[in-house]
C-alpha cells in the first residue's frame, strides 16, 4: 500500500492510485473529465492548478508500447482533444506534457498548463516539482479550488 497526499490535506492509501480513480473508489477534485472504455480523464488529485488533466488508461499496465492498436488510436485523438479544450475553453497557451514509465501508478499522461505564476521556478521540466509543490501548500483555498472546479466543467463540457 502507498500513502497519497490529496489536495485537500487528505491522506489516502491505496495500491494504485490510477486503478483507485478509475474503478470510482477515488473521486478527483471536481469528478471525471471524461471517460471512455479505455481511459480516464480528471484533475490530477494532489495539486490544485487548473486545468491540469491527468489521461490514465482503465487497463493496468506501464509502457506506451502495450497499448492496444485500438487504445494507441483513441489515445493519440484524446490527447488532441483535451489540449484543444485547454485552448479553447480555458485560454492555456502552454503545456507541459510527462510520462514516465517507473511510476508506481499505471501508464497516465499529465497534462500541466504552464501559467505566468509558475515563471519564478523556471522555464523547464526541472521547473514543475516546484511549481506542483506550491499549487498544493500555498493554492489550496476556496477560490482557487472553485475555479479548478470551473475549468473542470469546462472541460468536461467540450469532451463529452
Amino acid at each position: 500500500m502507498r500513502r497519497i497526499q490529496l489536495a485537500n490535506g487528505t491522506t489516502v492509501e491505496v495500491e494504485c492510485l490510477s486503478c483507485a480513480l478509475t474503478a470510482g473508489l477515488i473521486e478527483p477534485t471536481g469528478g471525471v473529465i471524461y471517460e471512455d472504455e479505455f481511459f480516464h480523464a480528471h484533475q490530477d488529485v494532489a495539486y490544485p492548478i487548473p486545468g491540469l488533466v491527468i489521461l490514465a488508461s482503465k487497463r493496468h499496465f506501464y509502457c506506451m508500447d502495450e497499448l492496444t492498436e485500438d487504445e494507441s488510436n483513441r489515445y493519440m485523438k484524446l490527447v488532441r482533444e483535451i489540449r484543444n479544450a485547454q485552448r479553447k475553453e480555458l485560454g492555456i497557451d502552454y503545456v507541459y506534457y510527462f510520462y514516465n514509465e517507473d511510476t508506481t501508478h499505471h501508464f497516465h499522461l499529465w497534462m500541466v498548463p504552464r501559467y505566468e505564476w509558475m515563471k519564478p521556478f523556471g522555464n523547464s521540466v526541472e521547473s514543475l516539482r516546484p511549481a506542483l509543490l506550491h499549487s498544493r501548500n500555498a493554492m489550496n483555498d476556496e477560490t482557487n479550488i472553485k475555479h479548478v472546479i470551473e475549468c473542470i466543467e469546462k472541460l468536461r463540457r467540450a469532451l463529452n
